[in-house]
């Protein structure tokens, strides 16, 4: 099955060059359906025009991206050129903790195709 999922600039950069490696979403309902094996095409906001596809090798259910964090070292969560604490900031704007309470948090390991 192929997924589609957005991704801000810095980080579609990111899982582009390699530098990321998982990728976070909330457990809701939409991302309960990725399977691994299944393929997701990733879309630079804002204006959706540039894309990727990926393989999603690993799926980590975790219920916060900070309890997340603790299991994985930062050269698979982001470029090295952020913290974890920066990236679980820069995460809660878009997933406040109650979205992450409700829903859980998912990791979904990739690599390029």
């Amino acid at each position: 099955m192929e997924h589609i999922l957005k991704l801000q600039p810095l980080y579609y950069d990111f899982i582009l060059n390699g530098s990321k490696r998982i990728e976070f979403r909330l457990f809701d309902e939409k991302r309960q359906q990725i399977k691994i094996g299944d393929t997701i095409c990733f879309l630079k906001e804002p204006d959706l025009k540039e894309s990727f596809k990926v393989k999603v090798v690993d799926l980590f259910s975790y219920p916060s991206f900070a309890s997340l964090f603790k299991d994985f070292d930062i050269s698979l969560l982001a470029d090295k050129s952020l913290t974890k604490e920066e990236l679980l900031q820069d995460l809660e704007k878009f997933y406040p903790k109650e979205k992450q309470e409700k829903y859980g948090v998912l990791g979904i390991k990739v690599e390029l195709r």
